[in-house]
């Protein structure tokens, strides 16, 4: 797995093994379930340094879900191009399934 395409796919697919933490919307809305490829793929940044991952939480705390899925990235980059690269990943934004009713961090 060298392609940028199959590593994204790789992180995309690692980040669907985390509970509360998606890739982030990066184009505002929902994209048309027509299009050719999975636009999830914008949340994902890869640099010959450097792995940036946009994500949305829908738990909290943010520390043991980022924990989990830098890992759980890392893994995915294991044999690849960047498999040296940092691993930076970026909260743009918390879902209200984060927050109890009562509007408490829970």
């Amino acid at each position: 797995m060298n392609s940028s395409g199959e590593v994204i796919a790789a992180i995309l697919a690692a980040l669907d093994t985390i509970d509360g933490l998606r890739p982030a919307n990066t184009l505002g809305t929902e994209p048309p379930a027509w299009w050719p490829w999975d636009a999830r793929g914008f949340a994902v940044d890869l640099t010959p340094t450097r792995v940036e991952v946009r994500v949305t939480a829908a738990q909290l705390p943010l520390t043991p879900l980022l924990d989990k899925a830098g890992e759980a990235v890392r893994a995915a980059l294991a044999g690849t191009p960047w498999s040296d690269a940092r691993v930076r990943l970026v909260v743009t934004e918390l879902d209200a399934a984060a927050f109890d009713g009562e509007g408490r961090v829970t």
